[in-house]
């Protein structure tokens, strides 16, 4: 229905200018230079939109994503696992057991983006990023299965390779086939709520993409989770000038986070909530044991179970409100169902939630001091 849609609107201004050259073919019948004129001047150029449009140039002049691109199934799987320590060997079994639960579907030969959370390489045994080991297990997952494993972030501040580097997912993938990828190519992308945004080539055109969120909360949005992680793969400097640009003004930064996981390919979701981030996040927070781990193939549908599991009200979470306010199938716990451990299994200790929240807009300051930080890491390769 979407494609149906969006081919309508390529041919409607190639329509509506055939239609006045034959009007105007009408009207000057009697005349052949108007009409050479006007066959020269409308209707090839209208021919040549009409024949040209229902190409790529669609997608890049107007790509309205729909929330039925990652969230249609009235019956969601979220597959839950206690898991209280980084060990590889309970890892690759928990991670086997939950992608298995999950309509994955055949995946040999696919080309696969690991798309971790990396924020800053400090404090705290590098907290702020996904953990290597939680990385590392499920790259291990899709090479086993033939997959081409790609790896890839943009961090607001600094390098993704540097970041791999420092927080040990670089060290974590040494024995294994995985590329890092070009997250320097690029593509304009428009989403349904109007904003354009740069999107890495690299998460555009892989067959599914693993998003690798650790369990945190967030000074702005209260929580970090599966659908904001995804923010990672609008490239670089753009991240912060979003931030200043849409923050505080209404439900817009929410409206575009929400917008994001449609425009992606397939989209399996592992959230890491073994050792979490409370307080001040997502960098500056403290540790604490949750002791799980979540997947799915629905992005939003991970954020409701995780925000239930916490005992945190949903609608405190500007994201996941827009994400109801659309009625999207993942907000309604009515449509997710177990296949695994159940939510009642498990005993979650509260968190300390940030109190309150800081304004979603970045500072002219925060904006220069980012600027300088690329700078410098540019500077030292």
């Amino acid at each position: 229905m979407v494609d149906v849609l969006m081919y309508a609107c390529a041919f409607a201004p190639a329509c509506s200018c055939i239609s006045r050259f034959l009007l105007s073919h009408r009207r000057h019948r009697n005349s052949g230079l108007p009409c050479r004129r006007r066959m020269r001047n409308v209707a090839i150029p209208a021919v040549r939109l009409a024949l040209l449009l229902p190409s790529d140039t669609i997608n890049n002049i107007s790509y309205q994503p729909s929330a039925t691109n990652y969230m249609s199934a009235v019956s969601i799987p979220v597959a839950l696992r206690k898991a209280s320590f980084y060990g590889h060997v309970l890892l690759d079994a928990a991670v086997a057991g939950m992608f298995s639960a999950l309509p994955l579907g055949g995946v040999s030969g696919a080309t696969v983006l690991l798309k971790p959370n990396l924020v800053a390489a400090s404090g705290h045994g590098n907290l702020a990023c996904s953990q290597p080991e939680v990385v590392a297990s499920a790259a291990r997952f899709f090479v086993d299965r033939g997959c081409r494993v790609l790896i890839g972030d943009s961090p607001a501040f600094g390098s993704g390779r540097r970041l791999m580097e420092r927080c040990g997912i670089t060290a974590a993938l040494s024995s294994l086939p995985v590329e890092v990828a070009d997250f320097s190519r690029t593509r304009r992308v428009k989403l349904a709520c109007g904003v354009r945004v740069m999107v890495a080539e690299a998460a555009l055109s892989c067959d599914l993409i693993v998003n690798l969120p650790r369990v945190k909360t967030h000074v702005q949005m209260l929580v970090t989770l599966a659908v904001k992680n995804l923010f990672g793969t609008v490239v670089g400097w753009r991240k912060p000038w979003l931030h200043a640009r849409l923050g505080d003004r209404g439900n817009r930064f929410p409206a575009m986070l929400a917008d994001l996981p449609g425009i992606f390919p397939r989209i399996l979701t592992l959230a890491d909530g073994i050792v979490a981030m409370e307080g001040h996040g997502p960098i500056k927070g403290s540790p604490v044991e949750l002791g799980f781990l979540a997947a799915s193939m629905d992005p939003v549908a991970v954020d409701t179970v995780i925000l239930d599991l916490l005992g945190i009200d949903r609608d405190k979470s500007p994201v996941w409100r827009e994400c109801a306010r659309r009625g999207l199938a993942g907000c309604d716990m009515k449509n997710i169902y177990f296949p695994l451990d159940s939510p009642e299994e498990f005993r979650v200790p509260a968190i300390s939630l940030p109190d309150p929240l800081e304004p979603e807009s970045f500072n002219p300051l925060r904006l220069a001091s980012g600027a300088v930080k690329r700078l410098w890491n540019r500077v030292r390769g």
